[in-house]
């Protein structure tokens, strides 16, 4: 299909240089027709976006680039544009009057969210079947399950685009086999095969490797072939890479124990958790859904009992940790992010820190006041930010702090990974400080351990790792460990 031209085309020349890196990404993958940039949150993939989508927009047939992306990222990739580039973006939104205006518009980039392109499926049809379209999606891990609407969605218009990219720095969000589908947008099935379900029984991190050595040595050289498999169009860069120069990131295990009324009622709970699970004939528990929905009892007892009882009186042990951690950090001069996975713990610390000049964002609030939330937090008069991972975890520099406090973490690697990297990142030039809040003895230990496993996973299947490195650290406890958590024995 030829291109189409207009009577005046945008400017294509990037306003700003990109580092050695990004070029060197940038000239590797420029001319492919799909490919994937895997750098660590941080290294600046947007930037390498914006000059692929360029560089397409001039030297090749493409009339126009559709950037997908998580809906409270759309204006951070606007802000980009206007950043790096002459371009003004049209926007597709809620609004199908508006949407029918950009489809009929000689708009050279489009920006949207991954669920406006299952509402606008038919209209996108027919507007890919008359354009040189290509797509870019960021943070492509919102496509990691392959068997949901809307990544089916997007399996279905795949093969209608003239180009493709993919972005993220954790191709692997929480298991090895999230990478499948992001790769399967993209080739469909050439590289890692048309079978997900095997592909998943090859690839998953499960509590059976504790048990078997030949289960554990066929696992790791599978993970260890994943990346060679793609490598041919896939960029991945980490910050250890030697790349750019970053101060160093520190983590820090900060313990506690239970007070007695805490330790009353998580052992109350635990109990009814142990009758489950032994009802349903499980002996081996990992953080599938329906697990994860009876333990994530037991992280919000560790939390803030209040979560769970309503009646309950006294306060969590985690927050004396937290006070004088806060107190400690503004003391230096310095700002922190606590992380919570529980809104009603954002709202509540928000209040209680309210005169050291704290600000919140969760999942609650509209994208207008998250905005406004991190605007006063870059300010000077704003020292603690409170968030939820599922709300701010992606697409925010916060290099205004140099702490963040996990106050409690769910099980996901993608939201750990991401949520400390908010602050570790280019312009940042303090050590950064993660601290890690921990009841002994509890759910807490389980949780640790499952994430220094999967990140282990993780770091083999992108690379990042040789299977030589991996085997020497590989914990496989994380079975074990919560078997005893739950006070679970063997027969």
């Amino acid at each position: 299909m030829k291109k189409i031209r207009l009577l005046k085309e945008p400017k294509t020349k990037p306003k700003s240089d990109a580092f050695p890196y990004q070029k060197e990404a940038f000239e590797s993958i420029k001319d492919l027709d799909y490919a994937a940039i895997f750098h660590e949150q941080g290294l600046g993939k947007t930037k390498i976006a914006i000059d692929i989508l360029l560089y397409w927009l001039e030297k090749s047939s493409i009339d126009t680039v559709l950037i997908v992306t998580k809906k409270q990222l759309v204006q951070n990739w606007k802000n980009e544009f206007i950043y790096h580039t002459y371009i003004k973006p049209a926007i597709l939104t809620d609004d199908k009057k508006n949407n029918y205006l950009v489809f009929i518009s000689p708009a050279r980039v489009i920006i949207t969210n991954f669920e406006i392109l299952q509402v606008e499926k038919s209209q996108l049809i027919l507007y890919l079947k008359t354009r040189n379209v290509a797509i870019i999606i960021d943070e492509a891990t919102k496509l990691k399950n392959p068997k949901s609407k809307l990544t089916q969605t997007y399996f279905e218009l795949s093969p209608l685009f003239k180009k493709k990219l993919i972005l993220t720095g954790t191709p692997v969000a929480n298991r090895p086999y999230d990478i499948w589908a992001q790769i399967y947008f993209l080739d469909q099935g050439k590289s890692l095969g048309n079978n997900f379900s095997e592909f998943k029984k090859q690839t998953d991190l499960s509590n059976k490797l504790s048990e078997n050595k030949n289960l554990q040595e066929a696992f790791e050289e599978e993970l260890a072939g994943i990346f060679e498999k793609i490598r041919s169009f896939s960029v991945r860069k980490t910050k250890n890479s030697g790349i750019i120069s970053l101060p160093d990131k520190i983590y820090i295990r900060e313990e506690t124990e239970l007070t007695p009324e805490q330790n009353a009622l998580y052992n109350k709970i635990r109990e009814e958790l142990k009758v489950e699970v032994i009802k349903n004939g499980k002996k081996i528990i990992d953080d599938s859904s329906a697990m994860v929905k009876r333990l994530l009892r037991l992280v919000q007892v560790t939390s803030n009992p209040l979560l769970v009882d309503e009646s309950f009186k006294g306060k969590s042990a985690k927050e004396a940790v937290l006070s004088e951690l806060i107190k400690s950090i503004l003391a230096k001069g310095e700002k922190c992010i606590v992380w919570t996975n529980f809104i009603q713990n954002v709202d509540y610390f928000h209040k209680l820190y309210s005169k050291f000049g704290s600000v919140k964002i969760h999942g609650g609030m509209r994208i207008a006041d998250r905005n406004r939330s991190v605007e006063k937090f870059r300010s000077e008069n704003y020292k603690v930010l409170f968030a939820t991972p599922a709300s701010a975890k992606e697409g925010l520099t916060l290099t205004e702090a140099n702490h963040v406090i996990f106050y409690d973490r769910g099980f996901s690697l993608d939201d750990y990974l991401q949520a400390q990297d908010r602050i570790h990142r280019i312009s940042q030039t303090k050590t950064c400080y993660v601290h890690n809040i921990i009841t002994k003895g509890t759910i807490d230990e389980w949780i640790d351990v499952l994430l220094y496993a999967k990140q282990n996973a993780a770091s083999l299947v992108q690379g990042d790792m040789p299977l030589n490195e991996y085997r020497l650290k590989a914990d496989y406890s994380f079975g074990d460990i919560v078997k005893e958590i739950l006070n679970i024995k063997d027969n």
